[in-house]
């Protein structure tokens, strides 16, 4: 199953609009660069930059040219998608390295086996979610919702849902009103959302029903501390609806913690 690649979430300009013309103007580049970056080597299409941006097609488009006359954006012939050029290194659209990282590794390669289905590492990075890592399980059908070095707007996904469950439920609500603008594209609204977060405060974990990909479901584990309170990591699986079934779901969590369990104790020893 292929990496669903239409949206590529940044925070960026949530307060653009209010901004002087030129500050304005300088927020939606970096923005429209990021989601741009976030593409990878497949690229972007108008339409995708629009919707993550929130920005209109015609701002976009304008926006893009500037960046390509720069030479910092370039357009394929081909297929009209944009993509970084090649000698612009942006290390601010690259995942982000972290104490967990490297103790998750074989961690996450080890609960892949186990579990079967595509485990990533999602870090909470400001108003976004960042997955550092993603291993494939051994079940022939994998789930490949995002890649490494995507963000997604807290409040959306499981993960970023999970992590939102950790913090006080005031300071969830403020993060969600911030980001509500980017949930319609997922299906989401502001109160299923903020429902979603509740939930998960109730039972320990978060899970999407419909995942980003249709036909799939993702469950989410947030774990550690970081200062100022919420978990700092979280833990997903995806899988196809079949394999993500209640009576399999309770094991897929035990799972969870304890490979969980098993980064933070690497992580304190390293």
């Amino acid at each position: 199953m292929v990496s669903d690649q239409r949206q590529h979430w940044v925070d960026a300009a949530v307060a653009a609009d209010g901004q002087p013309g030129g500050t304005q103007s300088v927020r939606r580049s970096f923005l429209v660069l990021r989601v741009v970056a976030a593409g990878g080597d497949r690229g972007v299409g108008l339409s995708e930059v629009a919707r993550a941006s929130a920005l209109a097609r015609p701002t976009s488009r304008r926006l893009l040219m500037a960046l390509m006359a720069e030479g910092i954006v370039e357009q394929r012939p081909r297929t009209s998608r944009y993509v970084i050029a090649p000698h612009v290194h942006l290390p601010a659209a690259r995942p982000a390295s972290a104490p967990l990282l490297d103790a998750a590794i074989p961690h996450l390669n080890e609960a892949a086996a186990e579990i079967g289905d595509t485990v990533f590492l999602t870090l909470r990075s400001g108003l976004e979610t960042l997955c550092v890592a993603r291993v494939l399980g051994s079940y022939p059908i994998q789930v490949l919702t995002l890649d490494v070095g995507v963000r997604r707007p807290l409040g959306m996904s499981s993960s970023g849902i999970a992590l939102l469950a950790t913090s006080p439920l005031g300071a969830a609500r403020r993060i969600v009103m911030k980001n509500q603008r980017h949930l319609p594209a997922y299906g989401m609204t502001f109160n299923d959302s903020l429902a979603a977060i509740v939930r998960a405060k109730k039972v320990g974990y978060a899970m999407r029903e419909q995942g980003l990909v249709p036909g799939t479901r993702a469950v989410s584990l947030a774990f550690g501390r970081q200062r100022g309170g919420g978990a700092p990591a979280a833990l997903t699986v995806a899988g196809i609806a079949r394999r993500m079934q209640p009576s399999r779901l309770v094991d897929i969590i035990d799972s969870l913690k304890t490979y969980a369990n098993r980064i933070l104790r690497d992580a304190k020893s390293a």
